[in-house]
């Protein structure tokens, strides 16, 4: 192995925040592009010094014509490394970019527990970082968008627990393209990645460029560094919440329990609350009542609840259901059961 900075970092970085250690089982998500095959490379370098046991997945989502060709370079990288490996087909050709990451994710957590790994991990970037929070901002997610692709987060909730982690977010993509040039390693060139209707190659190609050029030299640096340090605030918001929620919630005779289809929370509780808190505790109630993610305007609308006068009441919500303020109350149930 030729020891270079890059490992260097790398191996202080998971040392200093003990992502992935030392006797794990882990699973490589690796596409065949530049970042996936620093990372495996990486991990395959730092394997004598951590103990791991070493997978690789791959996933085919039989979106390009040159997809098996993909597949089986990949395969074949495996067999050189001695690495096991599993190849994922999907079965019928998928429609976007979310039901591809869906299917991936899925498919990253099913392997794992066939191959009892305890970790996942894939490779992005900085830059598919400030990708990331550009493309949130656009699609105006809120504060939590700033906090996208965090260092690690459990891949599902079943038992025992499969931890996703990326470990090259210290890294820009050009210093990932660096590393497989130094080390010579076979890229796989995905020529989707160039298709400027997917908005994320937009973003890449001609966004972040001309933001560089214009504005910011180190925007990619720059907006990672927001994402890193807008998750520590967002974290401690949503510990805060978590425990106005449960106040207003225990406040209520319901105990937060489901009881015939209705919900309550206690007004005079979130009534002294800030309003980022009240925001909140009310999108933790509508994620757990609606049978789709709440937008803005429904967390609007019930955050305006907690000060509104007695009867006031919003308009139809997912499911069928209505929020109602019926003091000290508010009250959040079918649109049969409200009070007129």
């Amino acid at each position: 192995m030729a020891w270079s900075l890059t490992h260097a970092q790398l191996h202080t970085l998971l040392r200093q925040r003990q992502l992935l250690p030392a006797n794990s089982r882990i699973l490589m998500a690796v596409s065949g592009g530049q970042d996936s095959l620093c990372l495996a490379q990486l991990l395959l370098d730092l394997q004598p010094l951590w103990d791991w046991s070493l997978a690789i997945a791959h996933c085919n989502h039989r979106w390009r014509n040159d997809a098996g060709d993909n597949a089986a370079h990949v395969l074949q990288l495996a067999k050189a490394w001695q690495v096991p490996a599993e190849l994922a087909v999907a079965t019928a050709p998928l429609t976007s970019e979310a039901a591809a990451r869906r299917w991936r994710y899925e498919t990253f957590a099913s392997v794992a527990r066939k191959w009892e790994c305890t970790h996942v991990v894939t490779g992005h970037t900085a830059s598919d970082r400030a990708e990331t929070v550009l493309y949130n901002l656009i699609r105006g997610t809120g504060t939590d968008g700033l906090s996208p692709l965090p260092w690690s987060r459990p891949l599902d909730t079943a038992k025992p627990l499969v931890t996703l982690v990326r470990p090259l977010l210290a890294l820009r993509r050009q210093e990932t393209g660096q590393f497989c040039q130094q080390h010579q390693l076979p890229v796989w060139e995905d020529s989707s990645n160039q298709d400027l209707r997917f908005r994320r190659n937009r973003i890449r190609q001609e966004l972040l460029p001309y933001l560089s050029e214009h504005f910011n030299p180190k925007v990619e640096q720059a907006l990672s560094q927001t994402a890193e340090l807008a998750a520590a605030d967002i974290s401690y918001l949503e510990e805060q919440a978590a425990r106005l929620y449960a106040q207003a919630i225990a406040n209520t005779h319901k105990h937060g329990e489901w009881e015939g289809n209705e919900w309550e929370a206690d007004c005079s509780v979130l009534r002294a609350a800030p309003l980022a808190l009240q925001r909140r505790v009310m999108r933790q109630l509508l994620q757990r009542a609606l049978p789709t993610p709440p937008n803005f305007q429904q967390i609007s609308q019930l955050t305006e609840l907690i000060q509104a006068p007695n009867g006031s009441r919003t308009s139809a919500l997912p499911g069928d259901l209505v929020a109602q303020v019926r003091k000290p109350l508010i009250w959040l149930g079918p649109m049969t059961a409200a009070t007129d």
